[in-house]
Formats: C-alpha cells, structure tokens, sequence
C-alpha cells in the first residue's frame, strides 16, 4: 500500500505541475518558452530558499522530473560547489550537478534521431 502512495502523490504533484503550466498557456499571453524558463527559475529560487525540498519530499519523482526539478537540481548543486570550493562553485556546481540528465537528454536524442527518421512539420 505504500508504494501505491507514494505513486499518488508523484501523479497528484506532477499533475499539478503540468495543470500550472496549462493554464497559463491557455489563460495568459505567455508564450511556451517563457513559461518554461519560469518553471526552471522558480525551481531554482524555491531551492534556493529551501521551499522546495518540501515539495520534492511529498512528491517524489513527480516534483524532480518537471522543468521546476531542473531548476531545484541546479541550486542544490550550486550549494554544494560553493560549499566545496567557495565562489568559484557558484559557476561550476550547476553545471556539474546537472550533467547526468543532460548527457542523458543528448545522447538519447541522437539515439532516437538515428534510429527514426526526421522530417519537418507540414
């Protein structure tokens, strides 16, 4: 039954997310590249404040896989670099916390682009 729980809750905070982001494409003159950059930089600002670990604690993989947990990922790492290595971290811990998922993104998407044929929207 626990699993099932914590399953709820990364769908409810997840969805919740998403239904965010859908209403303000649809209520607000906010173009889609605009609302993403929002979600990275409040993921940021709420991680670097600390408020977002509380979300990420009640939903899981529902609060780290949207745009905002990019963003809370980012400042996480930025913490630590500068805890590590003072200034110098406030440039390089980013980077260095995210590479994982981005190294990821890259690589699956050259896979996918190799494997499935491209072609432009008519």
């Amino acid at each position: 039954m626990d699993v099932f729980l914590e399953y709820a809750k990364a769908f409810l905070c997840g969805g919740l997310l998403c239904l965010i982001g859908q209403l303000l494409i649809d209520k607000t003159p906010l173009t889609p590249a605009r609302i993403l950059v929002a979600y990275v930089v409040s993921g940021v600002v709420l991680g670097g404040l600390g408020l977002y670990k509380y979300v990420v604690e009640f939903g899981g993989a529902g609060a780290t896989v949207p745009l905002t947990g990019f963003g809370y990922l980012l400042a996480k790492g930025v913490q630590k670099a500068v805890a590590e290595h003072g200034v110098l971290g406030a440039l390089t811990g980013g980077v260095t916390a995210a590479a994982g998922g981005i190294t990821a993104a890259i690589f699956f998407g050259y896979l996918v682009a190799l494997i499935f044929k491209p072609k432009s929207k008519s």
